[in-house]
Protein backbone atom coordinates (compact mmCIF):
# COMPACT_ATOMS: atom_id res chain seq x y z
CA UNK A 1 0.00 0.00 0.00
CA UNK A 2 1.56 3.23 -1.16
CA UNK A 3 0.99 6.71 0.23
CA UNK A 4 -0.47 7.75 -3.13
CA UNK A 5 -3.06 4.98 -2.88
CA UNK A 6 -4.09 6.07 0.63
CA UNK A 7 -4.34 9.69 -0.50
CA UNK A 8 -6.44 8.58 -3.47
CA UNK A 9 -8.87 6.70 -1.23
CA UNK A 10 -9.09 9.65 1.18
CA UNK A 11 -9.66 12.08 -1.70
CA UNK A 12 -12.42 9.89 -3.14
CA UNK A 13 -14.04 9.60 0.29
CA UNK A 14 -14.02 13.35 0.90
CA UNK A 15 -15.33 14.01 -2.61
CA UNK A 16 -18.14 11.51 -2.08
CA UNK A 17 -19.08 13.10 1.24
CA UNK A 18 -19.19 16.56 -0.32
CA UNK A 19 -21.25 15.41 -3.29
CA UNK A 20 -23.75 13.55 -1.10
CA UNK A 21 -24.11 16.34 1.48
CA UNK A 22 -24.36 19.25 -0.97
CA UNK A 23 -28.07 18.97 -1.94
CA UNK A 24 -29.27 18.67 1.65
CA UNK A 25 -27.05 21.48 2.90
CA UNK A 26 -28.02 23.66 -0.06
CA UNK A 27 -31.73 23.20 0.58
CA UNK A 28 -31.28 23.94 4.28
CA UNK A 29 -29.25 27.05 3.47
CA UNK A 30 -31.76 28.34 0.92
CA UNK A 31 -34.76 27.81 3.18
CA UNK A 32 -32.94 29.38 6.13
CA UNK A 33 -32.09 32.42 4.02
CA UNK A 34 -35.68 32.78 2.82
CA UNK A 35 -37.05 32.48 6.36
CA UNK A 36 -34.50 35.02 7.60
CA UNK A 37 -35.48 37.48 4.86
CA UNK A 38 -39.15 36.93 5.71
CA UNK A 39 -38.47 37.52 9.41
CA UNK A 40 -36.49 40.67 8.69
CA UNK A 41 -39.15 42.17 6.43
CA UNK A 42 -42.07 41.37 8.72
CA UNK A 43 -40.12 42.03 11.93
CA UNK A 44 -41.25 38.71 13.39
CA UNK A 45 -38.44 37.74 15.74
CA UNK A 46 -39.59 34.28 16.75
CA UNK A 47 -36.49 32.04 17.03
CA UNK A 48 -38.41 28.79 16.56
CA UNK A 49 -39.88 29.99 13.25
CA UNK A 50 -36.61 29.27 11.47
CA UNK A 51 -36.37 25.63 12.54
CA UNK A 52 -39.69 24.15 11.41
CA UNK A 53 -39.44 25.15 7.71
CA UNK A 54 -35.79 24.02 7.58
CA UNK A 55 -36.61 20.64 9.12
CA UNK A 56 -39.49 20.15 6.68
CA UNK A 57 -37.37 21.22 3.69
CA UNK A 58 -34.48 18.94 4.65
CA UNK A 59 -36.90 16.03 5.11
CA UNK A 60 -38.43 16.63 1.68
CA UNK A 61 -34.95 16.96 0.16
CA UNK A 62 -34.00 13.62 1.72
CA UNK A 63 -37.07 12.05 0.15
CA UNK A 64 -36.25 13.55 -3.24
CA UNK A 65 -32.48 13.02 -3.26
CA UNK A 66 -32.32 9.90 -1.07
CA UNK A 67 -32.13 7.39 -3.92
CA UNK A 68 -29.46 9.35 -5.73
CA UNK A 69 -27.45 9.75 -2.52
CA UNK A 70 -27.67 6.02 -1.83
CA UNK A 71 -26.45 5.19 -5.35
CA UNK A 72 -23.41 7.47 -4.91
CA UNK A 73 -22.57 5.93 -1.53
CA UNK A 74 -23.08 2.39 -2.85
CA UNK A 75 -20.83 3.12 -5.83
CA UNK A 76 -18.07 4.39 -3.55
CA UNK A 77 -18.45 1.41 -1.22
CA UNK A 78 -18.37 -1.11 -4.07
CA UNK A 79 -15.26 0.55 -5.51
CA UNK A 80 -13.64 0.39 -2.08
CA UNK A 81 -14.47 -3.31 -1.72
CA UNK A 82 -13.23 -3.99 -5.27
CA UNK A 83 -9.88 -2.39 -4.38
CA UNK A 84 -9.65 -4.22 -1.06
CA UNK A 85 -7.32 -6.82 -2.58
CA UNK A 86 -4.80 -4.15 -3.54
CA UNK A 87 -4.82 -2.59 -0.07
CA UNK A 88 -3.16 -5.50 1.73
Amino acid sequence: MTPEFVISIARDGITTILIVAAPILGVGLAVGLLVSIFQATTQIQEPTLAFVPKIAAVFIALLVFGGWMMRIIMSFTLDLWANLGTIF
